[in-house]
């Protein structure tokens, strides 16, 4: 990379990995469809448009479902100011910069490459974080974005999208396409079969790199910062107030929770943590920890003031 993220590559393995067994699986499924649909170039077709409209509009989409807005320096001139910071020591493009108005304290990247990047806080991050914990949150922002993070994930997902809305259609049309012949019914049971085993296992595969990924963000944030304890703080402060905001408020950003900085559900039980977006926050905070002694940190001063 040109910037100043340090590379990783650890998590470039991981993510060449991850793609190349989704690659094969999406291989397998094509197939399978292609064989028991006997139209290939409606496969492809439909397949194509997913993707590209699932690449060209992530940005679009996710600001869309999350009520962010873009919004400009003279509104937000402390935002601004933090992100001009890190862009200029990281060499990077600035992003664009959005806010959602939200109490739930998070912050997410999306667009599909550096160039069309979007960084979003919400509103009740703004009020709860200082400027100088506000600013290790935006680091690890912007460290997947520098490392391709949101175009690679949104690719990955792809596969399990897919998947999804075959197995919907493949049920809808058995359950009211009228009468059908007992060939027309094993087919689209086998279609519905092949479909689910491809999403529960791009589903896995997803949730292995986007543990991995926010590890890798949190660590190139926190080196980017020199300030891993700041990161360490920030994360929390918002783990824990994201306990007081409603469950019905938090269930609505669920489907958002692997681009989010924290989860928007936390407290699982031991063995659902194994299918979570996120590390456990002990993970988190322990690499920090071991970050901060590596560069030997100083104590943290006082906390930054706000605008």
């Amino acid at each position: 990379m040109s910037n100043r993220f340090r590379s990783d590559p650890r998590l470039t393995a991981r993510m060449t990995v991850t793609l190349f067994l989704l690659g094969l699986l999406y291989v397998l499924f094509a197939a399978a469809l292609i064989a028991l649909l006997k139209s290939w170039v409606l496969v492809v077709v439909v397949a194509g448009l997913l993707l590209g409209a699932q690449y060209w509009y992530s940005d679009r989409v996710a600001l869309y479902a999350l009520r962010g807005r873009i919004v400009e320096a003279e509104e937000y001139p402390r935002l601004h100011g933090v992100v001009d910071r890190l862009c200029a020591v990281a060499d990077v493009p600035k992003p664009r910069v959005a806010v959602a108005d939200m109490d739930m304290p998070n912050a997410f990247a999306t667009g599909r490459n550096a160039d069309h990047a979007v960084v979003c806080v919400t509103t009740g991050l703004l009020r709860r974080l200082e400027t100088d914990e506000l600013e290790g949150v935006l680091a690890h922002e912007l460290s997947h974005v520098a490392h391709r993070d949101v175009a690679v994930m949104t690719i990955a997902s792809f596969l399990g999208v897919l998947a999804g809305l075959v197995v919907r259609f493949a049920f809808y049309s058995h359950m009211f396409g009228g009468r059908r012949d007992q060939n027309t019914a094993v087919v689209f049971s086998v279609v519905m079969g092949v479909a689910a085993a491809v999403y529960v296992l791009s589903f896995l595969l997803i949730r292995v790199l986007s543990r991995y990924r926010e590890l890798a963000a949190d660590r190139a944030g926190a080196l980017l910062t020199g300030r891993p304890s700041v990161l360490a703080s920030a994360l929390t402060k918002v783990t824990g107030d994201m306990a007081r905001i409603p469950t019905r408020d938090l269930r609505t950003s669920q489907a958002f929770n692997a681009f989010y900085f924290t989860p928007a559900l936390g407290g699982r039980p031991h063995l659902a943590r194994f299918f979570a977006t996120h590390p456990p926050l002990e993970q988190r905070l322990d690499q920090l920890g071991r970050i901060s002694v590596e560069l030997g940190e100083a104590p943290a001063a006082g906390p930054g003031k706000a605008d």
